[in-house]
């Protein structure tokens, strides 16, 4: 059965980093796609950068240049550097993996999803 488990969040200043793991289990990390994407109260879900199995990136305008993704293979692990925090990053993120892809890939019924780790910043 594959498992995500995110971790690597918390609270902190604006201007602060953290960074976001994701440990898949039952699974390698190489699946044909994974992301991470947040949800703040009141708010849809958002994507926030992806990753594929060739390595490449695509990121949304809000992590652009300060939320970079990777992955390390030897530990099974997806990540995402947060850098620069603004109270407006503040969100519950979580981590997704699909084996098939495709346009709104988060949506397949194929998709795993980590429960999340929650993300504060403060002013």
């Amino acid at each position: 059965q594959v498992q995500l488990v995110e971790s690597g969040g918390g609270s902190v200043e604006a201007a602060g980093t953290l960074r976001l793991s994701c440990v898949v289990s039952g699974h390698s990390v190489d699946f044909y796609v994974m992301g991470w994407f947040r949800q703040s109260p009141g708010k849809a879900r958002e994507g926030v950068a992806v990753i594929y199995c060739g390595g490449g990136t695509s990121y949304a305008d809000s992590g652009k240049g300060r939320f970079p993704i990777y992955k390390e293979d030897n530990k099974n692990t997806l990540y995402l550097q947060l850098m620069d925090l603004r109270p407006e990053d503040t969100a519950r993120y979580y981590c997704a993996a699909d084996e098939w892809g495709g346009g709104g890939w988060w949506s397949n019924p194929s998709v795993h999803w980590g429960q999340g780790t929650q993300v504060t910043v403060s002013s």
